[in-house]
């Protein structure tokens, strides 16, 4: 149906190209750039390449460094790493100080797989999204994350993004617009709006082929960027439908679900299901077992779907 392609080999493709487009480029590693394929880089331009080794905390110390002698670091480990590990350094030397430095997290999400629970980073939405001054983007595929990875070196300021380990579905074009803080809707509807991030947005246009042979036509909404989140986009999307369903492949409390809640909240409330592990760890095994077994699949989206629309105001 779809090319699959993981997100983390794009970025990794994106690094070169933005090493010899601009020479203020520099990447930073935790001993982990075969894995965050900032190896690419590294076997390009092996000078303005460091492995820092594994201390999270030195990596974007050092990247702020970096930065203020006019570099553009990007910082490269594991996402459970960077957002536990080093927190005080993001949150200090980082975002109060609006220094542009950019933090790549990889490894996100259930689809670590077989790493388990200790290496699958479900919360780093809520812990960053939280930080003043810090923007935080979730590629919804490849080309997507290739186009935020060179946006990310055009806007001067911290910038967290996530990237996921198993390849996810191809599902956008390259001459789609990307805009950091802009969603892009996937699919027109009237009936209920489902709002989606990363590997969920393919679930959720699936979930919405499905229940549109039963006549419930679902607008699908990709948020790319959590934060700043299109507010516009969101109250738009509810004012049309009534009804929304957010997906997401981390933890309920703090993320995507949250974020479009208190948009809803202030702005135009409307019933809300959310899709997302429910406050709990992972484990290890395959991804898509994984993705079954924590209610993350088209089939829990279709569900949430018709919850949503039983509480939907005016249903007759």
């Amino acid at each position: 149906m779809w090319q699959m392609k993981a997100t983390r080999d794009a970025f990794g493709e994106a690094l070169v190209e933005l090493g010899k487009k601009n020479r203020k480029v520099v990447v930073l590693s935790g001993d982990l750039e075969d894995a965050t394929r900032a190896e690419y880089f590294k076997k390009e331009f092996p000078d303005r390449f460091f492995n820092l080794g594994i201390a999270e905390q030195d990596i974007l110390g050092t990247a702020v460094g970096l930065c203020l002698d006019g570099l553009i670091p990007f910082a490269c480990s594991f996402a459970v790493f960077l957002t536990n590990r080093a927190y005080g350094i993001m949150r200090i030397s980082i975002c109060y100080n609006r220094h542009n430095v950019k933090i790549i997290g990889s490894h996100t999400g259930l689809t670590v797989g077989e790493d388990g629970a200790t290496a699958q980073c479900l919360e780093d939405f809520a812990i960053t999204r939280v930080l003043p001054n810090l923007t935080v983007l979730s590629p919804v595929d490849a080309i997507e994350a290739k186009k935020a990875t060179i946006a990310m070196a055009e806007i001067c300021g911290p910038i967290y993004m996530r990237l996921g380990r198993t390849p996810y579905p191809i599902i956008t074009k390259e001459n789609d617009k990307f805009e950091i803080g802009k969603a892009n809707l996937m699919r027109k509807g009237k009936d209920v709006t489902i709002i989606a991030t990363g590997l969920m947005v393919s679930e959720s246009l699936k979930a919405a082929d499905m229940l549109s042979k039963e006549g419930i036509e679902s607008k699908v909404i990709n948020i790319h960027t959590i934060k700043p989140i299109d507010e516009e986009a969101i109250i738009k999307a509810a004012r049309k439908t009534g009804a929304v369903v957010t997906a997401e492949e981390h933890q309920i409390n703090g993320g995507l679900g949250s974020a479009v809640a208190e948009v809803l909240g202030r702005n135009y409330p409307v019933p809300i299901e959310m899709i997302a592990v429910k406050d709990t760890f992972g484990e290890s095994g395959d991804p898509e077992g994984l993705l079954k077994k924590y209610h993350l699949k088209d089939e829990d989206i279709i569900q949430a779907v018709r919850s949503v629309l039983d509480r939907k105001v005016g249903k007759e």
